[in-house]
């Protein structure tokens, strides 16, 4: 399972209840003409979360840069050096046999597609905390969508980077030790 900190699993709890409880409100709201013009807000929201790139660019980077590191970590387990992070060893412990390239490989995914569903909540969330504030406040449109594109790429960048950079700096080391070590 994807390893984020516990306060990421609360933090999703609450954004969910939060979002359910918006798109209660709103269901609730008396319908006016100038509300048969905008799409439900389902399809809105969906629509909109499927065709925006934070969606997907977390899950994109962390599998790549995972999928760098494993790849550049397997010459040197034909060599009989050990795995030191424990998610990849047979025993679970760290320093020790690495899993088979395919479990690693299959695992990495999972991860990847871990990352997709908090980016989709997250997403989802924000969309639908924007066209809530847009329904209440029409006169200030333009701040509650730009704000929210502010906090989608924000999040999006900070997952992406916490998730990823441990995993491309390894994988440079991997490669420059490699090329010390003479090993293909």
């Amino acid at each position: 399972m994807l390893s984020l900190p516990h306060t990421w699993t609360r933090r999703l709890a609450v954004t969910f209840v939060l979002m359910v409880a918006l798109f209660c409100s709103t269901a609730a709201s008396p319908a006016f003409a100038q509300d048969q013009e905008q799409p439900s807000l389902a399809i809105d929201v969906a629509k909109h979360t499927l065709f925006d790139p934070t969606t997907y660019a977390p899950a994109l980077f962390t599998y790549t840069a995972t999928m760098r590191d494993w790849n550049t970590s397997q010459p040197f387990f034909q060599q009989g050096y050990l795995e030191h992070n424990a998610r990849f060893t047979v025993s679970g412990r760290p320093d020790d046999i690495a899993i088979p390239y395919g479990d690693g490989r299959h695992r990495i995914l999972m991860d990847a597609i871990g990352v997709l569903q908090i980016s989709l909540v997250n997403n989802v969330t924000s969309r639908v905390i924007d066209r809530v504030l847009i329904e209440n406040h029409p006169e200030h449109r333009t701040l509650f969508r730009t704000l929210g594109w502010i906090e989608r790429v924000g999040f999006a960048s900070y997952m992406s980077y916490r998730l990823s950079a441990s995993h491309i700096r390894q994988a440079q080391l991997n490669q420059q030790r490699m090329s010390q070590l003479s090993i293909r």
